[in-house]
């Protein structure tokens, strides 16, 4: 292999390693990764590429030819936080990419401008949407105005907070320490104080907004999908960060009864069918909110919207019908799962943006205060079944919308070819390899001339 395959091997193969970890880092599974790097790579030309992925690197294995030893390109995934604007971006680009619309250069050209544009909303604008979800769980938790009000400030602090403990390279755990933390404090003043509001609501909403950045549905697809290690490490992530918000809960708590106040537990969800108006638009509120955090295109505002919609529909009506929390949440998010992947192609967006943002509303933040509650202030071993409860809904909320994909989304035969084995539904990345036709049309363009055989500049 002469010098400039060489080069043209490792630019297609850098490409492919940067898409991949845009696509990890924010929240894809394993198998989405595969499938975007496998495009890019088969539109490069690359047709042996091995690929591995862990929870923080990416492993490239290429032999260009039969007598040519292969080659590894490792690459490690840093964490930039979700960006589901550059997330859209970038899986456009791939699927541009795979059907021949623009060549691996004009591809890595485009990708570095993606990567260095400056974030769609100002900073200022993320913080007022962190206090729309806030307000938004403080309706479903049927608050007052002024409940809603005071939430969406302490969310505002919250998200200052989080933002200079970031600056200063704090890890998330601390971060969500110091989150839960405070959204206790705040709540344990207003009681002090004897604010007319419900503190429980004021807390719950502290960490639904803490929870929310927590990428379970990507460890839950890995672990189904069969990428243990990936799921393995994510799943461990999630846990810590879990158990962080839980921390800084009972600190809170805690320091409450030494100093001889103890929080009410006041609040209550939606549980009949009179409730459901008000479910409805704090939903919606709720997964709006997380999604402008998230710097979500503006298009992809209403799927989600309509998403969030129909799961807290389905979940206050089971619930209603005494099916349980969990399966109620469950069954939810499944329905949540066939409904975002027709939104999702119609908008141009990935399914995981709208999936991810849709359930936001149905994270279990008053379930995991409750049974904290109950196991620092009452003593009763009921806090452990209600934190069990907590966990249970949120796996349920993950594999949920998986299986939502799955009846939404069937496999064909051309998206077997993508990978070496069934892996699951497409959350991010090409669905389906070009086909030949379409391969031919490629070449041609490539060749600077039309389909039909006319000769063409290279400008057309």
């Amino acid at each position: 292999m002469d010098d400039d395959d060489s080069r043209e091997v490792f630019r297609t193969v850098d490409l492919a390693l940067r898409v991949g970890e845009v696509v990890m880092s924010s929240g894809a599974g394993a198998a989405d990764v595969y499938a975007s790097v496998l495009a890019v790579t088969r539109a490069g030309g690359l047709r042996h590429v091995h690929l591995d992925t862990t929870f923080g690197t990416l492993t490239i294995s290429v032999q260009s030819a039969p007598e040519v030893p292969p080659q590894t390109y490792v690459r490690t995934v840093t964490y930039r936080g979700l960006d589901y604007g550059l997330l859209t971006e970038v899986d456009h680009l791939v699927r541009e990419l795979s059907h021949g619309d623009i060549d691996a250069g004009a591809a890595s050209r485009r990708l570095n401008e993606i990567r260095s544009a400056p974030r769609p909303y100002p900073r200022w604008a993320v913080s007022a949407a962190s206090g729309l979800m806030a307000a938004g769980i403080g309706l479903l938790l049927q608050g007052s105005v002024l409940v809603v009000a005071i939430a969406f400030v302490t969310a505002v602090l919250i998200d200052q907070l989080l933002q200079l403990m970031s600056r200063r390279r704090i890890p998330n755990f601390y971060q969500r320490v110091a989150g839960a933390l405070l959204v206790t404090l705040v709540a344990h003043g207003l009681y002090v104080l004897d604010v007319p509001v419900s503190p429980s609501v004021i807390v719950a909403a502290g960490i639904v907004l803490l929870l929310a950045g927590i990428t379970l549905v990507g460890a839950v697809q890995d672990a189904i999908t069969g990428y243990y290690v990936t799921a393995s490490a994510r799943m461990f992530e999630a846990l810590l960060l879990t158990g962080g918000i839980i921390a800084g809960v009972s600190m809170g708590l805690a320091l409450g009864i030494r100093l001889g106040y103890e929080l009410p537990l006041t609040a209550r969800a939606a549980s009949a069918l009179d409730d459901l108006p008000l479910a409805l638009v704090g939903g919606a509120l709720v997964s709006v909110g997380f999604a402008l955090t998230c710097y979500a295109p503006v298009r992809a505002l209403l799927p989600i919207a309509a998403a969030a919609v129909t799961a807290q529909a389905i979940d206050v009506v089971l619930v209603t019908a005494r099916l349980g929390q969990a399966a109620s949440a469950a069954a939810a998010a499944v329905l949540v799962g066939i409904v975002s992947y027709t939104l999702a192609g119609r908008f141009r967006v990935p399914p995981l943006v709208v999936i991810v943002s849709g359930i936001v509303g149905l994270l279990p933040g008053l379930t995991i205060y409750r049974g904290l509650f109950l196991l620092l202030t009452e003593r009763d071993v009921g806090g452990f079944f209600a934190l069990l409860t907590a966990a249970s809904v949120g796996v349920g909320l993950a594999s949920g919308v998986l299986l939502g994909e799955y009846v939404a989304q069937p496999l064909k035969q051309r998206a077997r070819r993508l990978e070496n084995r069934l892996a699951g539904p497409r959350l991010v990345g090409p669905l389906r390899l070009p086909t030949r036709r379409e391969r031919r049309e490629r070449r041609a363009r490539k060749a600077g001339e039309r389909p039909g055989g006319d000769s063409t500049s290279a400008a057309d």
